[in-house]
């Protein structure tokens, strides 16, 4: 039985290393070194399987000391289960893909209206004698912005 437990918990950890570990190194406007990001890199690849492998091995060893446990072990076991499960479904998407939404329709003001600090950066773009300006704190959350200067059709990325 002991052996049991401490491969179920040991497929939980795994399981919940693999989802949560890439979230947390591949934040946007976070640094990350580059040991950190390419381990973070490796393990959101395999993610999907390890945490898939991990979750069935949990829900395997689950059923097999339920009948064994106590009813508050029970009742452990089973949210630790349903973690591995989780793990496996959430290492299959990118949170932060889903937040950032592309600007399809840009509006524009004048720079004195814009409200934006001295020490703000922005990509700016001048095509037949218009200029637009596009700040990187705003970018940072669309990624694309698609835009029509000097009668050119343009996207914007960063």
């Amino acid at each position: 039985m002991a052996y049991r437990r401490w491969t179920f918990f040991t497929a939980v950890f795994i399981a919940l290393f693999f989802a949560i570990y890439p979230l947390y190194v591949i934040r946007p406007f976070r640094h990350q070194g580059a040991r950190e990001l390419a381990a973070a890199l490796v393990i959101a690849r395999w993610a999907p399987w390890v945490t898939l492998l991990c979750a069935a091995a949990a829900v395997f060893h689950l059923s097999r000391l339920w009948r064994q446990s106590s009813r508050l072990a029970q009742t452990g076991l089973l949210f630790a289960a349903v973690l591995a499960i989780l793990s496996a479904l959430f290492a299959r998407v990118n949170i932060y893909e889903r937040m950032f939404h592309p600007n399809l329709s840009p509006h524009f003001v004048a720079g004195a209206q814009a409200g934006i600090d001295d020490a703000d950066m922005v990509m700016s773009v001048r095509i037949n004698g218009e200029a637009r300006a596009y700040p990187i704190r705003e970018m940072g959350y669309h990624h694309i912005v698609n835009d029509i200067a000097g009668g050119t059709p343009i996207v914007a990325t960063y």
